[in-house]
């Protein structure tokens, strides 16, 4: 396979994820006009964003990850608050994928028990599959994530013969300020910046695999997001699926909501085995200690009852836009004067557009958080 496109493939997948179906929601709930707005301001954004993170470590000789990065460039009290960010991320990720995973086997199996109670059963069943010390290999989320997007795919298929022009909102100032969290949280995988450049021989190659894959996400999302609103209108749920029932019937639901349980069964296992070795290397925490944060913190978060998919992944992203965001600009600066490597590609930005960026993150989790 072409290395390219591996790596892109790569990026692509660790991106589009749990966030993709809360768009067609804020499409309903805060009209198309306001997302098209947001997608144009956050996608260049999250572009730089991404770019920032791949000629940090083009910059950088010692191969790190960003909490690495941010205490090498900004020290120790910045490292605390990006690694903070980090588990507060991934804590509200693993919950996000219990809330889901029972949506979805409540639509494949709903006579038997409540959402509530599949999230619980399955979260018992991963949970002693990360005890045993399951890992995952990386071809295999691969070609999930890929499956993943051909499903959908289908599902856009056959919902275009439904959509409606009438169904979608225009815009709907009481939610105006909604899509931000959820089109940012949707939108972050620098994660897989890291992976993305191991993979590619040409170095020089990274920074257009980068562009490609975040654009081909944000027009994904669009698309999505547009036909589904365009066909489930205002019945259109938080997780997608279950309003498009009335419309395209049950069968091609339950065929959708089984790719997702395995998608965020998958997303579940890899995200809490990495946090549990997180805790084990980098902390150096007990095992029963690190497994037990890593598995049991979500569920008692879902036993106290966040079960907000939507409030929860648009926290997650004004959170993770404000602190790691500001952190890859601050850190991008500081590796331009500090770095000791000579990157493959290298972005002339300016210092005002850098603070300016700061600022739009700033600004939109205030509103985010205080208005929406």
């Amino acid at each position: 396979m072409n290395k390219s496109l591996l790596a892109g493939a790569t990026l692509v997948g660790t991106i589009i994820g749990a966030g993709v179906f809360a768009i067609p929601y804020v499409f309903s709930q805060s009209g198309i006009l306001p997302c098209l707005i947001y997608f144009l301001i956050l996608g260049p954004v999250l572009i730089l964003l991404h770019l920032f993170f791949g000629e940090i470590i083009l910059r950088t000789n010692e191969e790190q990850r960003l909490v690495g990065y941010t205490q090498k460039y900004l020290g120790r009290k910045a490292r605390f608050l990006v690694a903070l960010s980090i588990f507060v991320g991934i804590l509200g990720s693993l919950l996000v994928y219990l809330i889901l995973a029972g949506d979805f086997l409540g639509l494949v199996l709903p006579d038997y028990f409540s959402p509530a109670q599949y999230s619980i059963l399955l979260w018992g069943l991963l949970t002693f599959l990360v005890f045993l010390g399951t890992r995952s290999v990386a071809l295999v989320e691969l070609i999930m994530a890929a499956a993943f997007l051909f499903v959908v795919s289908i599902i856009l298929l056959f919902c275009l013969p439904h959509f409606h022009l009438a169904n979608l909102v225009s815009v709907n100032l009481h939610r105006i300020f909604l899509p931000f969290g959820i089109f940012f949280f949707s939108l972050v995988g620098w994660s897989a910046i890291g992976e993305t450049e191991d993979i590619l021989t040409d170095k020089k190659k990274l920074k257009t695999v980068i562009i490609g894959s975040l654009s081909f996400c944000v027009l994904f999302y669009f698309l999505f997001g547009l036909i589904i609103s365009g066909v489930s209108g205002s019945g259109t749920t938080a997780e997608a699926l279950k309003g498009l029932v009335p419309i395209l019937g049950s069968k091609v639901m339950i065929f959708g909501a089984l790719f997702g349980i395995l998608v965020v069964a998958t997303s579940f296992l890899t995200i809490a085995n990495y946090l549990k070795n997180t805790f084990i290397f980098d902390y150096k925490m007990p095992y029963w200690l690190a497994f037990g944060l890593a598995c049991f913190a979500p569920l008692l978060l879902f036993l106290l009852g966040l079960r907000d998919f939507i409030a929860i992944i648009s926290v997650l992203g004004s959170v993770i836009g404000v602190i790691e965001g500001s952190a890859l600009v601050l850190i991008y600066n500081k590796s331009r004067r500090l770095g000791n490597r000579q990157p493959e590609y290298s972005l002339k930005i300016p210092l005002f557009l850098l603070y300016l960026i700061i600022f739009v993150l700033l600004a939109g989790a205030i509103a985010q958080i205080f208005y929406s």
